[in-house]
């Protein structure tokens, strides 16, 4: 099947094509990893489950737009999980209480805190749908948290955290090249669009004018033929 986003549209980034890439790959071969990465925030953080029971522990659709797959997270305090769905799965089948769509680096960056979530939600970048007491827990929830993905992960690792941090951070670093470059690609292909667009809108705007001039023309001569 093909898939359908909804929500925010999902800029032109390293995380698009690398979703682009993964896009062939079966789900079982990503979805240890993934059960790995909740299991572990599941152990940094417990008190990030335990403060969702109070809205009966409810199920996440969690939609990077910028992916081929979405997620459901699953929030029971003693076994939260996080599943790899099809991106078109009728949302009635996965029984989520609400559901949160953006690019998937804004989603980090509302899970540790760093942004805004009112100004993102205002400004459609992320949309979020459903039961919004429980949207509401889980963002007070993980606002307490001081959750930092890189360092969460990296205490998987246990003595090969040095390394894996080096990995990362030289990966870190090809990823921030490889955005600024697609941004510059981006410019370059939309700029002459957009003096397009800027030329169609003097042109509207010089028609309008003229129009409204030929009005007042019409109406002076009604007037006088009275």
């Amino acid at each position: 099947m093909t898939s359908h986003k909804k929500g925010p549209v999902a800029p032109l980034s390293p995380v698009l094509l690398a979703g682009i890439a993964a896009r062939p790959l079966p789900h079982k071969l990503l979805q240890p990893a993934f059960n790995a990465a909740i299991k572990q925030m599941h152990r940094q953080h417990p008190d990030v489950f335990d403060r969702l029971k109070s809205v009966n522990s409810p199920r996440f659709l969690i939609d990077p737009v910028d992916l081929p797959f979405s997620f459901v997270m699953d929030t029971l305090a003693e076994d939260p999980t996080l599943e790899i769905v099809d991106s078109d799965t009728d949302e009635r089948e996965l029984y989520t209480q609400a559901a949160i769509r953006g690019p998937l680096l804004l989603l980090i960056e509302l899970l540790e805190g760093r942004i805004d979530g009112d100004a993102l939600f205002f400004s459609r970048d992320l949309v979020v749908e459903g039961d919004t007491e429980a949207v509401l827990a889980l963002r007070n929830a993980v606002d307490g948290a001081d959750i930092d993905v890189h360092n969460d992960l990296l205490a998987f690792f246990g003595p090969l955290a040095k390394p894996a941090d080096l990995a990362a951070q030289a990966a870190g670093n090809i990823f921030k090249r490889f955005t600024r470059d697609l941004e510059t690609l981006s410019r370059a292909t939309l700029a002459p669009l957009q003096r397009k667009c800027d030329a169609q809108a003097a042109t509207i705007e010089e028609l309008e004018t003229t129009v409204n001039a030929l009005k007042k023309q019409v109406r002076r001569r009604s007037g006088k033929t009275a």
